[in-house]
C-alpha cells in the first residue's frame, strides 16, 4: 500500500515498477496492481486521534482541527467536497480486459473505496482484553461477510489486513479494505445492514464502557474515482482477487 504526492515521479516509478510486478508468470503465484488517482475533491479521511497519521495523511502537510461533519450517518459524504454539487452515483459496468496473460478491469464512473483502520498498540491490558474479545471478532465477522458475500450489497470485494512491522512480526494495527459499486451501496451497509450494526453496537458499547481514556485509535478514508482515475490489473490471480469479482465472467 503506498501513496504518492507526485504525479509525475509515480509514473516514473510506475512504468518500471509495473512491468517488474505483473509483466512476468511467477510459478503458483498471482501478483496485481490496482490503482487510484483522486483529485482532491474526491475523497476525505477521518482520525479519531490527531496525533498520529495513517495512509493518505502521512503525506500531508498537515491536519484540520475537529470537523462538524462527523457522528450522524451521512457524515462521511458530507466530508468530500464533491458531494455539495455532485451525487456522485456510478456510471458504466465493469469490464474485462485482455493483454496476453494480462487481466485488465475497467471500472465504471464513481467507483468507491474505503480503507478503515484501527490501532490498539497503546492500549494498556484491560482495554487490550476489551477490544480483542469484544470488538475484533465482530469486526472480522463483518469484513468475512464483505469478502464472500458482498457482491450482492454493492460490494465488489474486501481485504481485511494485518499489518506487519519491518521484522515481519505481526503489529497491533488492522485495517479493512474494500472497493464499492457506489458511495450510496457503503453507506445503506454502514446504516443498516446486521454486520455493520453489530460492528458500530460493539464499538459503541467499548467506547462507552472506557470514556475519555480509550486509547484506540481510529481512521478511515474514503475516495469516490472517476473511471479515469482507476488501474486495475492481474497476472495469475484467481478469479475473486480484487476487481475480478466485479467481473461476470473471468479466466481462472
Amino acid at each position: 500500500m503506498g501513496y504518492w504526492d507526485d504525479i509525475a515521479r509515480f509514473d516514473a516509478w510506475f512504468e518500471a515498477a509495473r512491468e517488474a510486478w505483473t509483466g512476468r508468470q511467477r510459478e503458483g503465484i498471482g501478483t496485481f496492481v490496482e490503482v487510484l488517482r483522486p483529485i482532491v475533491a474526491r475523497h476525505e479521511t477521518l482520525f479519531s486521534s490527531p496525533d498520529r497519521t495513517e495512509g493518505v495523511a502521512s503525506i500531508a502537510g498537515g491536519m484540520s482541527g475537529e470537523v462538524q461533519e462527523h457522528a450522524y450517518w451521512g457524515g462521511m459524504r458530507d466530508r468530500i467536497p464533491l458531494s455539495q454539487t455532485d451525487a456522485m452515483a456510478p456510471g458504466g459496468a465493469p469490464e474485462l480486459i485482455r493483454d496476453g496473460a494480462r487481466l485488465r478491469v475497467t471500472a465504471h464512473d464513481n467507483l468507491c473505496l474505503i480503507r478503515s483502520g484501527q490501532d490498539w498498540s497503546d492500549t494498556e491490558a484491560s482495554e487490550r482484553k476489551l477490544y480483542l474479545d469484544d470488538v475484533e471478532p465482530v469486526l472480522r465477522e463483518g469484513m468475512d461477510f464483505l469478502r464472500d458475500e458482498g457482491l450482492a450489497i454493492g460490494c465488489y470485494a474486501n481485504r481485511y489486513m494485518e499489518v506487519l512491522q519491518a521484522d515481519g512480526s505481526v503489529s497491533e494495527k488492522s485495517y479493512g479494505q474494500s472497493w464499492w459499486k457506489s458511495l450510496a451501496a457503503l453507506e445503506r451497509w454502514a446504516e443498516s445492514h446486521p454486520t455493520h450494526v453489530r460492528i458500530f453496537g460493539a464499538a459503541m458499547k467499548y467506547l462507552s464502557t472506557l470514556g475519555p481514556s480509550a486509547k484506540l485509535r481510529l481512521y478511515h478514508e474514503v475516495t469516490v474515482a472517476a473511471a479515469d482515475e482507476q488501474f486495475f490489473e492481474y497476472l495469475n490471480c484467481h478469479a475473486k482477487t480484487g476487481m475480478l469479482t466485479a467481473v461476470e465472467t473471468v479466466s481462472a
